[in-house]
Formats: structure tokens, C-alpha cells, sequence
């Protein structure tokens, strides 16, 4: 078939059948002729089309005897030898609203088939009755649910949510309680009032877990989207596509779990109603009234009442799936990443800021390289390259080279005053009195402090 001849016959059949059937003919045709043109195998033209190599080739023999209208669904424009007559779906009309309008379908259809012979489904007598408006459609039956289990150990599910509310007196503004609760037991691990619950918040507060209990197996939260991706709404949750929550989870080899209602967290949930109807009034008995405050309060007194009265035994309490935290890079880890690649001038551009990248010992430039910005929790950022850290800066983008040096002279007068006590107290002298040889090992020290540590190099 020409080319010419094959547009005008592509044309006509689009004027004979639907957009959608053109389109799938259209791309039969084209990998049909692909194959004809030693492109592509029989075998591959039949894999793209998800065919079978028999299949294939009858469908390559309709083309050559009927040519593009051979490619078309043989059954399309006929009519189904299973259709019912349209005389008969006047019939089964007009007797439901003569004769048995104030009858349920079920009993309709059986006196359609005692009383007047005729042999149709249930479902398509419903069906009919529905479309045409005599018989309101029934909600779909409620499908049966269990209560799910507890887990059996202590670590085994983690769930995090948080809850708005009024919880200050006196303040109109609506706060977020995050709050970090053990499935096994209800015990709560961590509770703090922010002003949002986002990114930030939440890996504050898995950060502080996992520092006081350790590394925990699966974590149970909602669709929020600093969770997870969602594509559509309404569809399930990417769970390739990670959000930076969901990437510092992997990192620690937590698997995450999304709830798709309310109800699949109902455990979480309820707790939440407990929260509401009791810490208000207790701070409001406590004359607290902002949030750092009320979040001290949590701290050091309250999370400890409320586990002592609401926590329940685990079923193996004498087990814990907790492992201890053995990382050292939390801080990395818990914070924002943002890929960059590094400049002619050993600078990277962030957020509007100019972040410049000293030299480093082990590399004369950085320039070209990809490396990782990480915006921490604290809101200080740091310039990542592997498992190298070169460059740490301020929020405003000030390197924090200043501020090292005096945490390094701090550390030094920590460990002059861990010499000088024991022996003040021993001698009985004060510390002018003390011996010059000390105040050498203060200079030598302070000179010390000056030299970079491996790892304050990387």
C-alpha cells in the first residue's frame, strides 16, 4: 500500500469508527510496517504490541488481504447477539410503573419471570430500573473489618502524627502536636507543640527517638506530603519517588508505612482525643501560656504522667526490637539535601546566598564537582563531598570558621579545668597559687587547639 493511498484510507476510517480504535489501528499498522522494513523482528513487533507470535500474524494476514481496515477490532459495529430488544425494555418499563411500582427489584424480577415468562438477569432488570430513575441506587455494603493487633515487641512499629489545636489558654492560635507513640505498648517517646508540622519537625522528632531508644523497625503515618509522594490524589503514595523524610528513613533502614483513612490509624487517633481532653486544662492549671514553656512542661513531667497511666503491656515485654544508634553523621542525616556543582571559584549558589568553599588539603579546587548542600535542623548549612565535610556556614551564609576556633578554645578550658580541680583540691591552693608548670600546659594547649583534627580536616 502506498503512502498517499494509506493517509486517505487512514482518513476514511476515522470518519467510520471512534478517535480511540483509529489510534490503536494507527499503531498497529506502524510497528507492522516496521517489522516490514527489517527494523524491528516478528518477535519484537509482537512484544511492543503485547501479542502472541500466532496472534501477530494473523493480524498481519488480515492487513495484506484488507489492508488499514483489517486492523480494526472485527466485532466493532456489530450488534451483540446477547442485546435485548428494544421492545422488550419498554415492556419491563412500563410494567414496573403501571403494575408494580411500590415492588423491591429482587421481587419485580420474579414476577417478570412467574407471571409474564420473561427470562432476564437480576443484574440487568436492576441495572435498568436504576439508570432509568425508577429505582434509587443502594449505597455499597460496608466492607467487614478487624481490629488490627498490636505488634508483639517494643520497636516493631513506630506511629507519628500530629494534631491541631487550641492547646494554649488564652492564645486564639492553633498549634501542632507531634507526637511519636509505640504501637506495642502506647508509650509515648516524644510530644512537642510546633507551629507546623513539616519536614523539619518531624525528623526533629524521629531524631530524638532514635538517639534515647535506638533505631526502630517501621514507621506508621498518614499521606502528609512531607511523608510522602503522591502522583494524584486519591491514588496510592510513590513509594520510589522519596521525599527528604522519606530518604533519611531509608538511610537508617526504616521502613515507612502510609495510612490511606483515618481509621487505619485509629490507634493513633484515639490517643489524640485523650490529648485533647486533658493537656489544655493541664496547662492551663499550670499558668503556662507559650509554647516553650508548655513543651518544657512535656519534657520533664507530663509525658511521664501520661505514659504511667495510659501505657499497656507489650505481649513479649521481656523483648525489645530497638538497636542501639551507632552512627556518628545524625546530624547529616537528618537534614535537608539539595545537589549543587561547584563553580570556577570554588563557590555554590543556595537560596540567593554565595557559599565559599575553602581550600581543602587532600584537593587543590573543587571546582566541577557535584556536592551536597545540607540545610540542618538548627538551620545551618553545610557543604558535603562523600563522607567530607568542607564547609560549614551560618544561616545568613557566614562561614563558621570564627565559631570553630572558639568551640576548640572552649573544649581546651574544659579539659584545664578537669586538671586544675582535682589538684587545687588536693594542695589546698587556690588557682593563683598554682604551680607554672600547669600554666605551661595551658599554652601548649591552647596552641594545640589551633591544629586541626582529622576530623575537623574532612
Amino acid at each position: 500500500m502506498s503512502g498517499k493511498r494509506a493517509v486517505v484510507e487512514n482518513r476514511r476510517m476515522t470518519r467510520l469508527y471512534r478517535k480511540a480504535a483509529v489510534e490503536r489501528a494507527m499503531k498497529r499498522q506502524e510497528i507492522i510496517l516496521r517489522a516490514y522494513a527489517k527494523k524491528i523482528s516478528w518477535i519484537e513487533a509482537a512484544e511492543i504490541l503485547g501479542y502472541s507470535a500466532r496472534h501477530l500474524r494473523r493480524l498481519r494476514e488480515k492487513y495484506e488481504e484488507y489492508g488499514f481496515e483489517g486492523l480494526f477490532d472485527g466485532r466493532m459495529g456489530k450488534v451483540s447477539p446477547r442485546r435485548i430488544a428494544v421492545e422488550v425494555v419498554e415492556e419491563v418499563l412500563r410494567l414496573y410503573r403501571e403494575q408494580y411500582y411500590d415492588f423491591n427489584v429482587r421481587h419485580f424480577h420474579e414476577k417478570l419471570e412467574e407471571e409474564h415468562s420473561m427470562t432476564i438477569s437480576y443484574t440487568w432488570v436492576r441495572n435498568l430500573l436504576q439508570e432509568s430513575g425508577l429505582v434509587a441506587k443502594k449505597r455499597p455494603r460496608k466492607k467487614h473489618r478487624k481490629r488490627r493487633e498490636r505488634k508483639a515487641v517494643r520497636g516493631m512499629m513506630l506511629h507519628i502524627d500530629g494534631s491541631e489545636h487550641r492547646w494554649l489558654a488564652g492564645d486564639g492560635r492553633r498549634y501542632d502536636l507531634i507526637v511519636v507513640m509505640d504501637d506495642a505498648t502506647s508509650e509515648i517517646y516524644y510530644a512537642q507543640l510546633v507551629d507546623e508540622e513539616s519536614t523539619a519537625t518531624c525528623m526533629a522528632a524521629i531524631r530524638e527517638v532514635i538517639e534515647k531508644q535506638g533505631v526502630f523497625c517501621t514507621l506508621y503515618s498518614d499521606r502528609g506530603s512531607h511523608f510522602w509522594t503522591t502522583p494524584k490524589a486519591g491514588e496510592p503514595v510513590d513509594k520510589q519517588a522519596l521525599t527528604q523524610f522519606g530518604r533519611a528513613l531509608r538511610e537508617l533502614g526504616i521502613r515507612m508505612i502510609a495510612a490511606y483513612s483515618p481509621q487505619a490509624r485509629g490507634r493513633s487517633e484515639r490517643s489524640f482525643r485523650t490529648w485533647q481532653g486533658r493537656l489544655p486544662q493541664e496547662l492551663r492549671l499550670k499558668g503556662i501560656t507559650t509554647v516553650e514553656e508548655a513543651n518544657r512542661f512535656l519534657k520533664q513531667s507530663y509525658i511521664g504522667e501520661f505514659n504511667r497511666r495510659f501505657t499497656v503491656s507489650a505481649s513479649e515485654p521481656e523483648v525489645s526490637a530497638f538497636v542501639p544508634c551507632t552512627r556518628d553523621d545524625l546530624d547529616r542525616v537528618f537534614s535537608i539535601h539539595t545537589e549543587r556543582t561547584v563553580n570556577r571559584d570554588n563557590t555554590v549558589s543556595y537560596k540567593g546566598m554565595i557559599l565559599q568553599i575553602e581550600k581543602q588539603s587532600w584537593r587543590g579546587s573543587m571546582e566541577g564537582c557535584q556536592v551536597t548542600v545540607h540545610r540542618h535542623l538548627d538551620d545551618t548549612i553545610s557543604i558535603g563531598f562523600g563522607p567530607h565535610e568542607i564547609g560549614r556556614f551560618a544561616p545568613d551564609g557566614q562561614t563558621l570558621k570564627k565559631q570553630k576556633m572558639k568551640i576548640a578554645k572552649e573544649k581546651a578550658e574544659k579539659v584545664k579545668k578537669a586538671v586544675e580541680m582535682p589538684l587545687m583540691r588536693k594542695c589546698g591552693k587556690s588557682k593563683n597559687d598554682f604551680p607554672h608548670s600547669l600554666n605551661r600546659l595551658e599554652k601548649s594547649q591552647s596552641r594545640l587547639s589551633h591544629i586541626p583534627t582529622a576530623s575537623a580536616a574532612i
